[in-house]
């Protein structure tokens, strides 16, 4: 089967680019598959780090991908929809996750339509992004009432989708894992040497800080974990938001000899150190679909805590995989933290993770995507 697929790639970094680059490196293992990447995404205003672009040694990049596409150059987009056209796929993908795009996917896609009988599959990572107003309900069902197929990671969002376009022809797998960055094991007493770290109880907030991962309800559990047994909360990710709010809470809590905050984009080659140096890790979102972060923390077999929303309950068995509680709730991260040192064996639970590693394989996304062409 002939598949064209669109999305950022190498030198773009971020879970979105690994998804596609990964998505790419098993479509064309067994069909034959054209990758048109991106030369540029976001004019730097719109950027809320420092930098969209690749600065570790090791990063993921498939040499074939093509980046033909810049975000602010119409005339990449009618070259990619050209190429598309001359290609004439059985199938193009296009990853939905943010309203930014809009104008380039619906200029290809007219164009696409109207020169070929292709159909548009929308991988939707967000059916509607996050934080979402009037405005981005109604970009976002304009979009996706083009597309011919979906997947999506869970449930809920099949049912969103649903109300969104009226559209039906919606496949939900599961979010699949990043293991490629898992490349070699490490003792935790050699991770915490390495990171400056003691031998202590140690739980870990990782990735991007933005409002809806909820990292102040953590910060507000940490008080109420510590009345009961002492932790260290490593925060370690570029703060994209609320930055000030996140560091005057600790103060006010009275917490500051207890966390470690490590502000910045943490490269791929340095990220296996801070997973293996913890013991847990805490994912509180207060508003989510899935999570590359949780597939992430489970590639390298730690269990986490999170919120009851999104894909989450789908995929964490409570007290067997990690432990679920409802959001915006400090007591229940809390009392889950306490629940996990006291009664449970963190080994055990690693193991039980590595044993439901095939429930998240790519092999699962790439039937779900081979089955919308008979």
């Amino acid at each position: 089967m002939k598949i064209d697929l669109i999305g950022p790639s190498y030198p773009f970094r971020g879970g979105i680019s690994y998804y596609t680059t990964l998505l790419f490196k098993h479509l064309k293992a067994k069909h034959q598959t054209h990758f048109y990447g991106f030369r540029r995404q976001y004019p730097r205003f719109l950027f809320p780090g420092k930098t969209d672009r690749e600065e570790s040694g090791f990063y993921l990049r498939e040499e074939e991908s093509q980046p033909l596409l810049d975000a602010l150059n119409p005339l990449t987009w009618l070259k990619a929809a050209k190429h598309i056209i001359r290609d004439r796929p059985a199938l193009t993908i296009f990853p939905w996750w943010i309203m930014y795009w809009a104008p380039q996917y619906l200029t290809m896609i007219f164009l696409i339509k109207i020169f070929s009988k292709t159909k548009i599959l929308f991988i939707c990572h967000n059916v509607v992004e996050h934080e979402a107003n009037f405005l981005k309900t109604v970009v976002s069902r304009f979009v996706l009432s083009q597309g011919d197929c979906f997947i999506v990671h869970s449930g809920q969002e099949k049912e969103n989708l649903k109300a969104l376009t009226g559209k039906s022809r919606i496949t939900v797998t599961l979010h699949p894992t990043y293991d490629v960055f898992n490349t070699a094991a490490m003792p935790k007493t050699s991770a915490r040497e390495k990171l400056g770290l003691s031998d202590e109880k140690i739980i870990l907030f990782f990735g991007f800080v933005r409002r809806y991962k909820g990292l102040p309800y953590l910060i507000e559990a940490l008080p109420l974990i510590l009345a009961r047994l002492k932790v260290r909360l490593l925060i370690v990710g570029e703060f994209w938001q609320d930055k000030k709010r996140c560091l005057h809470l600790i103060r006010k809590m009275g917490v500051e000899q207890h966390v470690t905050v490590i502000d910045r984009y943490v490269p791929n080659e340095d990220m296996p150190g801070y997973f293996y140096a913890s013991d847990l890790v805490i994912l509180p979102y207060t508003s989510v679909t899935g999570s590359g972060l949780l597939q992430l923390a489970y590639a390298f077999g730690r269990p986490v805590v999170t919120t009851t929303i999104g894909d989450f309950p789908e995929i964490v068995a409570d007290k067997k995989t990690g432990f679920l509680v409802a959001p915006r709730s400090a007591k229940g991260i809390a009392d889950a933290v306490v629940d996990f040192y006291e009664n449970h064996d963190g080994e055990e639970m690693s193991a039980r993770i590595k044993k439901e590693h095939d429930r998240f394989s790519w092999d699962h996304l790439i039937r779900a995507i081979e089955g919308f062409v008979p």
